[in-house]
């Protein structure tokens, strides 16, 4: 970058100043085809589209098209309403060969600036933090042709147009090039994060078979002591829940999968007066109900605890059966869990006599043993690499966008710096 300006002076002028924005015009999802004339939906820039693009993912028929507005070869369409402040302002630079039809809660951009120049910037903290104040918040947050015109970007070179495009090619290249590493290192580290689960359930599930008559088959309610489910304290009793030191778990956080520790507690109040019950660690809980995909679900406990009432605990004689080993396999019939459960869908639910109804295979104890202290290798390393992936993926995006914001960083003269 220094070889590339150097001697070069960089003006910041306002968008407003160098371009003009297009309100697109408003149409609805249900007015979308799947060929036509295309089109750009506010919501699709969330999800679909990035820095540039030559095609859409959505059309509209050519007569609805023709009462529309559009963005041309060269535009940056950029969103201007959403549900979070921070995607408000992101731009895509319109490749395609032919106008593509934008939503009402888009601008088209246009300018003499490379595109792509222009939808990188958009992308920029300096350009966040600028628009950020003429951002209108409430149920959906928007900005308008003003408030995008206001904020200034850097044009090197400005007084020689042919030299400042160059310039601007040349940067694109530099990002485009970073753009598609990062991209490709992302795609890789996913990759490898779905490969070991895959991994893992796999092995997972070739330890959990038995041949037939290889094993006993016994129902849950055989090989448990007990099995019950929770309750919650009023909360509107203070005495119930304030100082509690008593861990009590909500179904969300079987998600978990294994409990160290719970977000609330209750007090000896709060389990004397409500249908809370103790719980032993070392006992295995299941969702009996919950929002989204938690029914079916299993974890098992490291800590005494209570539970709500949508969780059923299951306490054993590990002289008998190993927790852990009903944990491991429990994990494997998920779907099977959800699909007995009363109602099906979404709001079924699972109860007490499902639960204790449900059958698994009964191997020795020391082959209980023996399988308990594979999975739990195997789910350490999963679980570290579950939990280091993401992180690097986080890490090398946070890389990109600070070179990124970098690279677009210029000298601001005292008068335009924000």
């Amino acid at each position: 970058m220094e070889k590339l300006l150097d001697g070069i002076d960089v003006e910041w002028k306002s968008l407003g100043e160098i371009g003009d924005f297009v309100r697109g015009k408003r149409f609805v999802k249900t007015d979308m085809i799947s060929e036509g004339k295309p089109c750009i939906h506010y919501g699709e820039m969330y999800t679909h589209y990035g820095i540039w693009a030559n095609e859409t993912k959505s059309f509209v028929d050519e007569e609805l098209a023709s009462k529309l507005r559009v963005a041309s070869h060269g535009d940056i369409i950029i969103v201007a309403a959403g549900e979070t402040v921070e995607d408000i302002g992101n731009g895509t630079a319109w490749l395609g060969k032919n106008d593509v039809v934008i939503h009402d809660a888009c601008f088209a951009y246009k300018s003499k600036l490379d595109p792509k120049y222009v939808s990188y910037y958009l992308r920029t903290s300096h350009f966040k933090e600028q628009i950020k104040k003429n951002i209108s918040s409430g149920k959906i947050s928007a900005i308008n042709a003003n408030g995008l015109s206001k904020a200034i970007i850097p044009i090197p070179c400005s007084e020689n147009p042919e030299k400042s495009l160059k310039i601007q090619t040349k940067i694109v290249r530099i990002l485009d090039a970073f753009t598609e590493l990062t991209t490709e290192l992302t795609n890789e580290l996913t990759n490898e994060l779905t490969a070991r689960k895959k991994q893992y359930n796999y092995y997972r599930d070739q330890l959990l078979s038995f041949k037939e008559g290889e094993v006993e088959w016994k129902t849950l309610g055989e090989v448990t002591e007990k099995i019950y489910s929770g309750g919650t304290p009023k909360t509107s009793i203070s005495e119930y829940w304030d100082n509690g030191t008593i861990p009590w778990m909500s179904s969300g956080e079987v998600n978990l999968e294994t409990i160290y520790k719970t977000e609330k507690y209750i007090s000896e109040s709060g389990l004397k007066n409500s249908s809370a019950k103790f719980v032993p660690k070392n006992s295995i809980v299941i969702a009996l109900a919950g929002q989204g995909k938690t029914r079916g679900k299993v974890a098992r406990t490291r800590i005494n605890l209570t539970t709500n009432q949508s969780l059923a605990s299951l306490i054993f004689d590990d002289k008998i059966i190993n927790p852990d080993y009903v944990y491991h396999f429990l994990r494997t019939q998920y779907e099977n869990l959800r699909q007995i459960s009363s109602g099906g869908g979404t709001r079924g639910g699972l109860n007490l006599s499902m639960i204790s109804s449900y059958k698994l295979p009964v191997p020795s104890l020391e082959k209980q043993l023996h399988i308990v202290s594979i999975l739990d290798k195997f789910d350490a390393l999963t679980n570290s690499i579950s939990d280091g992936l993401p992180h690097e993926i986080k890490l090398r995006q946070k890389q990109y966008e600070y070179y990124r914001d970098l690279l677009l960083s210029f000298p601001k003269p005292e008068e335009v710096a924000i």
